[in-house]
């Protein structure tokens, strides 16, 4: 009995013609609501993970004063600076994939944020001046200044783009550009006749070197190596003093291109004090 009343039960709706063509329009309604609601979520998956033509995808946090400049100097040790013309706070820690260990101090990179109301969508220029930690899973990180993150933002929206915290944006590699500020060299405050350090920045171009060597003397004689010894410092080591004025040639880092400043650091140079070139590489557009 119980095997017949099932049987009569599951016969029952295809018995009566109304019933058979609920049924049927039922389960269509249904297929049709699973088939939208898939085609929408990978719509939206799709928005997420397209990226512009010549753009790399990127994790984004903010650190210091909400309209500040991060921290003064940070890894790169450019110290005070950051925080005035011509980096004007527009800087970021970058995470290894950009930091480099110190050599990729001066790169600039073009950045606009992305999956917050608030973003504007237009890029800002920012530099690289501090190392950022690794964060989370993101493959390339920028810890950006307060008043770089909140460039990005549609204007009057910045304090609302900064409570955000994190955000995924858009970058990619330019040419730093800055509008006819030479290079300049500021001498450790460690230097003495038979060691010299400098910090070197505002590199037109690459914006970051792969190679320093020092010239010494007024005869002008061999090149001498210098060693990268942390952030955007370059130092030499000599077995003897050291003759003033110096030339400096630089190399950059990721197009080869060559520069001398010719005597930029005189006789009489002082430890502590910032030494500017009359020269500095051409001012490019993005790679």
């Amino acid at each position: 009995m119980h095997a017949a009343s099932c049987n009569m039960t599951m016969a029952f709706p295809f018995y009566h013609p109304l019933a058979l063509l609920s049924f049927v329009s039922l389960f269509s309604l249904l297929l049709i609501t699973c088939s939208c609601s898939r085609q929408l979520r990978l719509h939206n998956v799709s928005h997420t993970l397209v990226l512009d033509s010549g753009w790399s995808l990127a994790g984004a946090t903010w650190y210091g004063p909400s309209e500040g400049f991060g921290s003064d100097g940070g890894a790169c040790g450019y110290q005070g600076a950051v925080g005035q013309p011509p980096l004007s706070s527009m800087v970021a820690a970058g995470s290894e994939a950009l930091f480099n260990g110190g050599k990729g101090c001066g790169g600039c990179y073009e950045v606009k944020c992305i999956g917050n109301k608030a973003c504007s969508g237009s890029p800002v220029t920012v530099v690289i001046t501090d190392q950022s930690p690794e964060y989370g899973n993101d493959a390339v990180h920028f810890d950006l200044s307060g008043t770089a993150f909140g460039a990005m933002a549609i204007s009057g929206k910045a304090h609302e783009l900064r409570n955000a915290g994190v955000l995924k944006l858009h970058y990619r590699r330019v040419g730093c550009n800055y509008g006819g500020v030479n290079i300049h060299f500021h001498v450790d405050a460690g230097s003495n006749p038979y060691y010299f350090a400098t910090v070197i920045q505002y590199e037109n171009g690459d914006g970051d070197l792969s190679q320093v060597d020092l010239q010494e003397g007024p005869t002008k004689g061999t090149w001498l190596p210098m060693q990268h010894s942390w952030g955007a410092t370059w130092k030499l080591n000599s077995g003897s003093p050291l003759r003033p004025p110096f030339s400096i040639r630089l190399k950059t880092l990721r197009t080869g291109k060559t520069l001398v400043a010719i005597n930029v650091i005189p006789e009489g140079w002082q430890p502590g004090r910032t030494y500017q070139a009359l020269v500095n590489f051409h001012a490019s557009s993005v790679y």
